[in-house]
């Protein structure tokens, strides 16, 4: 089955489903998993820099193009630039880099993971004493005219953001000569960013959503409310002979929105992927979208003092 698409601005096709790849197995099991996600039918592999694995999802690629299972256009590929690596001059090394740990000429989407830069060097996240991030002066606006190199040297064919909230987008709009075509942020029926959603939508500017079904997994403490569970998504999946996760992958589709979930399982990577043959109605949607408690999971407390840090304002 061939999985729909979406229009990005700039008129490419985005896939409105993808496989996340965040602690998507320990080393050494990540190629496994993606080849798996290929064979079930995924063709938008959604990766970054920061998740340490480009290597063994480059390498899975790479084998199911040898096996003659896709081809390389058949697939969507995307990447992030991580934090220490904001400043103007550091962008497009950055993504040759990731270009070469992937093996591929070229990425199908690359985004500024974070709106805000920290100390430049070796060490991914640099502390301080009391545990937050070390700041860097650069401005994710210097950052964006870097990204939009990578465009132009064709190392990139799209561009965007990830966790940016609306006045950051706007200001970043207010600069663009490409202007990015998706910002991509934690998105799930308690946390459904329907305010986020209408404004990036109103800019051209599609949602992609991590965490879709809350993230049981890594970044859930034990206490956080989980979708999966909730008992009015558990009655509308019952209607429709679904599983809740399927049901709510229905919901953020059906509101324009990309979700990514990610599974080291395969038969979970084929649950997820079995969303377009039902539809829910409108008053289920609206039903789900009552659910909002505005509850994150991937808050980045340590960035909490960064001038940049994106959830100080309302959306």
């Amino acid at each position: 089955m061939v999985i729909p698409t979406v229009k990005f601005n700039n008129n490419r096709d985005f896939p409105v489903l993808g496989c996340g790849t965040y602690e998507a197995g320990k080393p050494g099991e990540v190629a496994a998993v993606v080849k798996d996600a290929i064979d079930v039918g995924f063709r938008h592999i959604d990766g970054a820099m920061f998740y340490e694995n480009e290597a063994e999802i480059g390498e899975a690629i790479r084998a199911k193009i040898a096996e003659g299972v896709v081809k390389r256009e058949d697939l969507f590929i995307t990447s992030k630039l991580w934090n220490i690596f904001h400043r103007p001059d550091l962008v497009v090394p950055t993504c040759k880099k990731t270009l070469s740990d992937l093996g591929l000429e070229y990425v199908d989407l690359y985004l500024i993971h974070w709106p805000f830069a920290v100390k430049e060097g070796g060490v991914l996240n640099p502390f301080d004493g009391d545990g937050k991030l070390i700041p860097s002066d650069v401005d994710y606006v210097d950052t964006w005219k870097a990204m939009e190199d990578c465009f132009k040297l064709g190392l990139a064919k799209s561009i965007g953001l990830s966790n940016f909230n609306s006045q950051q987008i706007q200001r970043i709009l207010d600069v663009a000569t490409i202007k990015p075509v998706v910002n991509q942020v934690e998105c799930h029926p308690y946390l459904n960013q329907s305010k986020l959603i209408e404004f990036c939508k109103q800019r051209g500017i599609v949602i992609t959503a991590f965490c879709p079904l809350g993230s049981p997994g890594v970044l859930a403490g034990p206490d956080s409310p989980s979708p999966l569970k909730d008992p009015k998504i558990l009655e509308i999946a019952n209607k429709h002979k679904k599983t809740v996760a399927q049901t709510i992958l229905r919901y953020l589709i059906q509101h324009g929105v990309v979700p990514i979930p990610k599974s080291s399982h395969k038969k979970r990577l084929e649950e997820n992927f079995n969303v377009f043959d039902f539809k829910l109605t409108p008053e289920e949607v609206a039903a789900i979208d009552s659910l909002n408690r505005n509850i994150r999971i991937c808050p980045y407390v340590e960035a909490t003092k960064h001038k940049d840090y994106p959830f100080n304002i309302e959306f």
